[in-house]
């Protein structure tokens, strides 16, 4: 069942994250005690669109294990996750195509626990094919939506590329999101540790 307006959510939570060094899964990585993909799943579960779908890849089982609290999540497998992004977005497209209810999907990550609900719903309300891009102060960030429309484009991606990729070639809107949150995202420790000194 979607929102009115026929627009999912979608976090990624499939990557490594290779520059915390060690073997975790980056979106199991705990950040004021929960985490990083509790967070994520979370502002985008509040923000109402639905359905929400979560990616998962590296240490799938895992991450899979830490949603469990959150059953109604649409939960997909996206076995090629050493790809890149792209293969992330195709797995989350693949999952939405049979829905015609479903006309978009505003995608966020799994490392950016500040992005909050509000943005998610800005984006939902723009109508219209255009993609449609977060802005922080002017900076771009996350979520960004994709028309339906968009979405064969979308599947020739291939590689570490989102759909700002797609941006090139097609008409964008930008919607301030400044005041919502922040698209602040964690690579490494040092993000880490930055981030929890940012905020307290």
């Amino acid at each position: 069942m979607t929102e009115p307006g026929g627009v999912a959510a979608a976090v990624f939570a499939a990557g490594r994250g290779s520059r915390l060094g060690g073997d975790a899964a980056k979106p199991l990585l705990e950040w004021r005690g929960r985490p990083l993909v509790h967070w994520a799943v979370d502002a985008a579960w509040a923000s109402g669109l639905r359905p929400v779908v979560v990616t998962v890849g590296y240490r799938g089982d895992e991450v899979r294990a830490a949603l469990a609290d959150h059953p109604a999540l649409l939960v997909v497998d996206n076995p090629e996750w050493e790809e890149g992004i792209a293969s992330s977005l195709r797995a989350v497209l693949y999952a939405l195509g049979p829905d015609p209810s479903v006309d978009a999907v505003c995608v966020g990550l799994a490392d950016q626990p500040l992005v909050g609900p509000d943005a998610y719903r800005r984006l939902a309300a723009v109508q219209g094919d255009a993609i449609v891009e977060a802005r922080y102060l002017g900076q771009p960030g996350n979520p960004v939506k994709l028309a339906r429309s968009l979405w064969p484009d979308a599947l020739r991606l291939r590689g570490d590329v989102g759909a700002r990729r797609l941006m090139r070639d097609h008409p964008v809107v930008q919607v301030e999101c400044g005041d919502t949150g922040s698209a602040a995202d964690i690579d490494t420790l040092a993000d880490l540790e930055r981030l929890q000194g940012d905020i307290t």
